[in-house]
């Protein structure tokens, strides 16, 4: 392996949940899955908690997270970089 060779970490896109716990949020990432029997498409989902070391990410935004080692019990995400603001009327501060 050389040296200017970087090791490919997982990602994951998703829409943040929940940011009430210090340091910490929740992801919901969507998929599509082709059902076995009816060949339909289906949504699924999976929650994933992620450190966010400067609480930047607010409920609503779109972030991209990366693999990381274990945190704690649940945590073994981090949070790489938010992509989309959520909206002003969505916080609920366009009153």
């Amino acid at each position: 392996m050389s040296t200017d060779e970087t090791k490919v970490r997982r990602s994951v896109r998703g829409v943040v949940v929940s940011n009430k716990m210090d340091k910490t949020i929740v992801v919901k990432a969507e998929r599509l899955v082709a059902h076995s029997k009816y060949r339909k498409f289906v949504r699924r989902h999976t929650k994933y908690y992620a450190h966010d070391e400067g609480n930047s990410a607010n409920v609503g935004d779109f972030v991209e997270l990366v693999l990381a080692r274990p945190l704690s019990k649940k945590k073994r995400w981090n949070l790489d970089h938010v992509i989309r603001h959520a909206p002003a009327e969505a916080l609920g501060g366009g009153e």
